[in-house]
């Protein structure tokens, strides 16, 4: 047997695997309680930009919980505090990009990211009549900030989605998935999200309180299905994917970035290292590896990586959307063409 077929059959077995945690997640996981809520709210949103050529992009950003009760008192945290997903949120609507913003119950979100509430209250005095006011050297800063944020609420542009155990975030990304796969490539995912690795199926997880009495606690996790291949080839086959790759050791960073693309067939891995992912990532394509780095000035501006990110991200969109109203195009010539009847010249009358 040649090496190429023992890649192919070992890619097959790997694809048919990861079909089947698919099924079992879903068949014994629980969707959240308020996720009609929440579709209607999806569905809302998309209403209002169906029949606009405005792109939309989904962000998925902060981390997710895996319980280890069903009455969950303990549970495992993939900490995130959602700093990239919130800040690219921003970034994306001031390129007049609608955001569904999927994110982790308590972790940052866009515009409110700048009011930790340990400053919020130094930001405001309450007068000698008694009314609460902004600090003047505080006004400019919020002033700036909520004539922002009204704007995103008074266009529509922004919807909000929280979720916090693993189960939430898996049901919640495959309803907006697959709400959005109507508007086709003018879709973008952006998937930002630090998501479990591991978890316990609901069926397999004690109804109560692990006792500690009863000694050191041995616990058996199941790999998370990497939802990222339904996603791509059913919930939304037709948008622009960019998912995220962490590594430690740079050397492993692209090769893997490089492979992720091969194996889910989207369209972007964005590349970082811990150590320096609010400094440098990498745009990783099938085609090209595209660095992008803050210079010093821009550090010393404040400037975010996310902007520049963002920025080139929607480039990308731009001609991924050109590509595929091309192909439209040729595939609609295409069609016509094979309906053509040449019509003998006989038979073609002509009044005088």
């Amino acid at each position: 047997m040649d090496t190429e077929s023992t890649v192919t059959k070992e890619k097959s077995r790997s694809l048919s695997g990861n079909q089947e945690r698919i099924k079992d997640f879903f068949e014994f996981s629980k969707p959240p309680q308020n996720i009609e809520f929440f579709e209607e709210l999806l569905m809302n949103f998309i209403s209002e930009h169906e029949n606009s050529n405005r792109k939309i992009v989904l962000i998925t950003s902060g981390g997710t919980t895996v319980p280890l009760e069903s009455r969950t008192v303990r549970f495992i945290d993939n900490f995130s505090a959602g700093t990239r997903g919130s800040s690219s949120a921003e970034h994306f609507l001031k390129n007049d990009y609608a955001v569904v913003f999927l994110h982790r119950k308590g972790s940052l979100e866009p515009f409110k990211r700048s009011l930790p509430p340990r400053d919020f209250l130094e930001a405001l005095t309450v007068t000698k009549d008694d009314v609460v006011q902004v600090k003047p050297s505080y006004c400019s800063f919020i002033k700036k900030l909520l004539y922002e944020y009204e704007k995103c609420k008074n266009e529509k542009l922004l919807l909000s989605i929280c979720f916090t155990t693993l189960d939430e975030y898996l049901y919640l990304l495959k309803l907006c998935s697959q709400g959005l796969s109507n508007l086709g490539p003018r879709v973008m995912f952006y998937l930002a999200a630090a998501v479990s690795d591991f978890y316990i199926p609901n069926n397999e997880l004690p109804e109560h309180k692990i006792q500690s009495s009863a000694g050191p606690l041995n616990i058996k996790l199941h790999l998370v299905p990497k939802m990222l291949s339904p996603l791509v080839s059913e919930w939304a086959s037709s948008a622009f994917v960019t998912s995220f790759k962490l590594e430690t050791d740079p050397k492993l960073l692209i090769p893997k970035a490089k492979k992720a693309l091969e194996k889910y067939k989207h369209q972007v891995v964005i590349g970082n290292v811990l150590d320096t992912r609010k400094r440098e990532v990498y745009l990783v394509t099938t085609e090209n590896v595209t660095p992008i780095r803050l210079k010093n000035f821009d550090i010393t501006k404040g400037v975010e990586i996310e902007q520049y990110l963002v920025e080139q991200l929607i480039k990308d969109h731009h001609i991924f959307i050109n590509s595929n109203l091309s192909n439209k195009r040729d595939q609609k010539k295409k069609t016509e063409q094979s309906h053509e009847v040449d019509v003998p010249a006989e038979d073609i009358s002509s009044t005088s």
